[in-house]
């Protein structure tokens, strides 16, 4: 809305410093502090409501050493992330602009699952919450939405270099299933390659592309809500995510850094970079109060949409092919509960008695389990989520 207000100015009355807002640098930095404020300042209220309300988290019993100090912690903090991104966005970006309007309908519909399932949890009593398959048909949905309208929308394009009748190299927007790959030589994969059964591949190739859309929403989504177990860890893993994905949409949505690094070049991208600095000074706001002791938990309201919007935005910049090593984290999380569940089922087959590979999963706990304080695992996460940040970001000359 500002956005449209001092361009309006800008051209009406030649006012000074308004043509500030057409520069994503300073609207990013702007969004960067105004979600940092809401976050901080408001959070604090927020957090006093929710305690009022006694919506506070029912720990499970699982035997780690200070659960039962965090018995009565607010939850359903995820509303302080989304409120604090939510509104810099409104605020500051181009509404118009297709991404941004993808992000914020994403943000909406999981934060509804998420809350959903959160108040089932809290205020109906029931730890289970919102039954798995109706979270994961969220997200189906979310997947089949984002997928078709990057698929067939006309504005999400990328641009390539062709040659005229001349011989000479021109710039040419167009439609593409294009993606970005680690390690091999042009460093681009099109899905429609995939396709072997018909000439015309391209028609073909969203059967190919939704379904890919749909697994990496899920996966994502899921790593993010399993990582969510200590004080700080889903957050800070998070705003680290977020701030690499940030780089590489600042890279391809401009044409001179993504020409000069080789980079493809996505016409219109730039503009996430506001959603991206609001969501990342909303997740560093929100750590003042998850950070250990946690004053607030995100709760589903929080994960299930952060992990959904990390996977719509690796999408959009078209590097979902790394996400494996960017969320690393997510990933190792997410192994460590199949493989504990895989082993215990497949020994107490074999053998009548079920055994575990951890001490407990998620692989957060079997730390736990071993005496190493949270805010310690934490820290050691935080910088393996680092690591794995600088090396998504070297791939990308690694042919």
């Amino acid at each position: 809305m500002l956005y449209y207000l001092f361009d309006f100015l800008e051209n009406s009355y030649n006012l000074t410093g308004a043509s500030l807002f057409q520069f994503i640098s300073f609207r990013g930095a702007f969004a960067i502090i105004l979600s940092l404020f809401i976050s901080t300042i408001f959070g604090k209220k927020i957090i006093g409501y929710l305690i009022y309300k006694n919506v506070g988290e029912d720990v499970r019993q699982l035997g780690l050493d200070g659960e039962n100090d965090k018995k009565g912690t607010p939850t359903m903090g995820g509303l302080i992330i989304i409120i604090s991104t939510l509104i810099p966005v409104f605020l500051l970006s181009k509404l118009d602009n297709i991404y941004i309007q993808v992000l914020i309908i994403s943000t909406i519909w999981m934060g509804t699952f998420g809350f959903v399932d959160d108040y089932i949890k809290i205020f109906k009593k029931n730890k289970k919450g919102l039954k798995g398959r109706f979270k994961v048909l969220g997200q189906f949905i979310l997947g089949v939405f984002v997928g078709l309208v990057m698929y067939f929308h006309p504005d999400i394009t990328i641009r390539k270099e062709k040659y005229d009748q001349n011989g000479s190299k021109i710039l040419v927007s167009e439609k593409s299933t294009l993606t970005t790959i680690p390690f091999l030589k042009n460093n681009e994969l099109d899905y429609s390659e995939i396709i072997f059964w018909d000439k015309d591949s391209t028609k073909y190739s969203w059967i190919i592309f939704v379904p890919i859309v749909i697994l990496i929403i899920i996966s994502v989504s899921n790593g993010a809500n399993i990582t969510d177990g200590i004080d700080g860890l889903a957050a800070g893993t998070s705003a680290i995510i977020i701030l690499t994905l940030g780089i590489f949409s600042w890279i391809s949505g401009n044409i001179i850094f993504s020409n000069y690094l080789n980079i493809m070049y996505i016409p219109n991208l730039g503009e996430i970079v506001i959603y991206i600095c609001s969501m990342l000074g909303a997740l560093i706001g929100f750590l003042w109060f998850n950070a250990f002791p946690a004053q607030i938990f995100m709760g589903d309201t929080g994960s299930l949409t952060i992990g959904a919007i990390i996977s719509v935005i690796a999408i959009m910049v078209r590097k979902e092919l790394l996400l494996p090593l960017l969320c690393g984290i997510f990933l190792i999380e997410n192994l460590s509960v199949i493989i504990q569940v895989f082993y215990y089922k497949y020994s107490k087959k074999k053998t009548g008695f079920g055994k575990r590979v951890f001490l407990m999963a998620p692989i957060h706990h079997h730390f736990q389990k071993k005496g190493m304080h949270e805010s310690k695992i934490v820290s050691r996460f935080w910088i393996i989520g680092i690591i794995l940040s600088v090396l998504t970001i070297v791939t990308l000359k690694l042919r």
